[in-house]
C-alpha cells in the first residue's frame, strides 16, 4: 500500500455546529448519501462520543474507535484502538485513504494532517453543543460537488465543496 491519505467529512451551519445533544441537529438525506458514497469502502476513524451517538458499525467501511479505554467494548463491526496513530496505522492496512468522520476534537487535531476536506454547509444558524472551529482554508482549492434548496425531505438547503490542499 502507498501512504495513506487522510480526509475529513463532515456537515456544519454557517455558525459551524456540528451536533447539539448527541445528534446531528438536521436531517438532509441527500447528504447522507453524499457521506455514504463518499466513504464508501474506506476505513471511518471516530472519537469514542461520535461512535456512541449511534453504537453501530457503518456497513461497508472498517470502522475505527478511539478511546483511551482500552478495554473498551464497542459493538460489533467496530475495532477499538487507544490512539490517533494506531487508527491511521491500522487504517493503512486496508486502503490508501481513510476518513475522519468526529468529533470536534479529532476534526481539529487533524486539520494539519489531512489532504481534503469534505464540507457540507448547512445554510442555517442553529443552536448546539458541537462546534467547530472556523477552519483556514486559505491556500486550499476548493470545488463545490452540489447546491441543494430545501425541499419537503431537507429542511435546509446545503452546498456541499471538497476542499484539497494545494
Amino acid at each position: 500500500m502507498s501512504q495513506l491519505q487522510l480526509a475529513q467529512i463532515y456537515a456544519r451551519s454557517e455558525n459551524h455546529v456540528i451536533g447539539a445533544d448527541g445528534r446531528i441537529p438536521w436531517r438532509l438525506p441527500d447528504d447522507f448519501k453524499h457521506f455514504k458514497r463518499t466513504t464508501m469502502g474506506c476505513p471511518i476513524i471516530m472519537g469514542r462520543k461520535t461512535y456512541e451517538d449511534h453504537e453501530s458499525a457503518l456497513p461497508g467501511r472498517l470502522n475505527l474507535v478511539i478511546t483511551s479505554n482500552a478495554g473498551y467494548q464497542a459493538a460489533g463491526g467496530i475495532e477499538v484502538v487507544t490512539s490517533l496513530d494506531a487508527a491511521i496505522g491500522r487504517a493503512a492496512q486496508d486502503n490508501d485513504l481513510a476518513f475522519i468522520i468526529g468529533g470536534v476534537g479529532l476534526f481539529t487535531q487533524t486539520f494539519d494532517r489531512v489532504q481534503t476536506v469534505y464540507e457540507t454547509v448547512v445554510h442555517t444558524e442553529i443552536e448546539g453543543d458541537a462546534v467547530l472551529p472556523a477552519f483556514d482554508f486559505t491556500g486550499w482549492r476548493s470545488k463545490v460537488l452540489q447546491e441543494h434548496p430545501a425541499d419537503g425531505r431537507h429542511n435546509f438547503a446545503f452546498t456541499v465543496r471538497r476542499w484539497d490542499r494545494s
